[in-house]
């Protein structure tokens, strides 16, 4: 099948390679032309495990292509996939003006029945928003879905590739057909194509994500509460997660959710429950816990070294909003990072993936260390911000030899206590007994 992908980011990038993987010919169109030239050479703009083999197997397979023209990319495209930034706009609203603006381009362009894909993240009724403007534009048939992704970065390929489910969104029984035999390669295994209305598909994407991150928030509050009446949260975690009605995954305590989705997408769905008057009250709780945890490791910085961090030089392992992806959107180490600068403190940090991306918007403002031992020397502490995989099993003589101080703030809870008992570090981390 041709198929056509209107956005280049995260989401169009994996979705269009992971197309062209089952033999369909996918052309990629994307208008900065600089980054289209880069991906015709090979070369994989974003950082996300297994994806590379897989672009360059299918551009030297010719399956993949790559262009700036709007046009040339859908002219024989069955389906029309736009997956385009839906940043948040005044007041935490979905901002649809790439969404809108590239459907009122490609109406003007079709001369044929063609299936108008929605990928990207957005509010319930954009699909009928989309539908008025291509209406507007064009007298040719066309049907709009709604097929929100499901992908973690860091793992989407596997996402892709393996769905738990597909849920696409569409009353039209020729785009129900045409998607239902799109996306049956992946679904082989017995997982289910969810079929819906428009808007309950536009709704799903959203319900998810909040509810992910409600976990996430739940969690780090009983963290926090832990710390006050002497329990451990990975205790507690493991009695509460055994229970399949809960679930083991998202209950790990932290210092926050950050990336694309989870920020972007609560706030969105609180302010679409705003403008049609209901207070959805657990997701406004749920941004205040998280904008809290996200520098909850700097109080304690600030307690232990009894409130003055000034001239006090700190290491800092890891960057990215979490491990196997160099995203730093809403990243707690970026809130971290102005808050240690703010009090006069020097960091040194090292992110295998995510430096680059963070000395772009940070500038020469912090140090970035060769690798995660050149970041501790001369520090006062150690802060553990992502849990890369790297980062699981050091050598504690060294780290003890090249601090300051035998001193570790960990925000994502990688040791053992006894661990640290026995290597002689104080060792401060979510919701567990304080190491000293």
């Amino acid at each position: 099948m041709k198929i056509a992908v209107v956005g280049t980011g995260y989401v169009g990038l994996v979705t269009g390679t992971c197309l062209a993987e089952t033999g369909n010919q996918v052309t990629c169109v994307d208008i900065n032309e600089k980054k289209v030239e880069m991906m015709k050479n090979g070369k994989v703009p974003i950082y996300e495990p297994g994806l590379e083999l897989l672009f360059n197997r299918n551009i030297n397979q010719g399956r993949l292509h790559f262009t700036s023209n709007l046009g040339e990319a859908i002219a024989d495209a069955k389906i029309i996939f736009m997956a385009l930034p839906t940043p948040p706009g005044e007041g935490g609203a979905a901002d649809l003006s790439y969404v809108l603006g590239a459907s009122k381009d490609i109406a003007k362009m079709i001369t044929e029945y063609k299936v108008i894909v929605t990928k990207s993240t957005v509010p319930v009724g954009t699909a009928d928003k989309v539908t008025a403007v291509m209406k507007e534009n064009t007298n040719v048939e066309f049907a709009v879905v709604s097929n929100p992704e499901f992908l973690r970065e860091g793992v989407a390929v596997d996402d892709f590739m393996k769905p738990d489910r597909v849920v696409i969104g569409t009353t039209d029984e020729r785009a129900r057909k045409l998607l239902g035999e799109l996306y049956a390669p992946y679904v082989r295994q017995g997982n289910p194509i969810v079929f819906m209305d428009e808007r309950s598909s536009e709704l799903t994407k959203y319900a998810a994500n909040s509810f992910l991150a409600t976990k996430i928030s739940f969690m780090n509050e009983i963290a926090n509460l832990c710390e006050l009446v002497g329990a451990d949260v990975d205790m507690v975690r493991r009695g509460i997660g055994s229970d399949d009605r809960i679930g083991k995954r998202f209950l790990f305590a932290g210092i926050g959710y950050g990336g694309s989705c989870f920020p972007k997408d609560v706030q969105a769905l609180a302010k679409s429950s705003e403008e049609n008057k209901y207070d959805f009250k657990i997701l406004n709780a749920v941004m205040d816990v998280n904008e809290i945890q996200k520098t909850v490791l700097v109080e304690k910085v600030k307690k232990y070294f009894k409130g003055d961090i000034k001239g006090k030089k700190f290491a800092m392992w890891g960057l990215a909003f979490k491990p196997e992806t160099d995203d730093i959107r809403e990243a707690p180490a970026l809130y971290i990072i102005d808050d240690l600068l703010a009090a006069g403190a020097q960091i040194s940090a090292f992110d295998p993936e995510a430096a680059e991306n963070v000395k772009a918007l940070v500038g020469d403002k912090i140090t970035y260390a060769k690798d995660q031992y050149d970041a501790l020397k001369d520090a006062d502490a150690l802060l553990i911000v992502t849990e890369w995989s790297l980062f699981r099993t050091p050598d504690f003589t060294q780290v003890e030899e090249l601090l300051k101080n035998k001193v570790i703030f960990d925000g994502r809870n990688l040791y053992d206590l006894q661990k640290m008992i026995d290597c002689g570090f104080y060792y401060n981390s979510i919701g567990r007994k304080v190491i000293a």
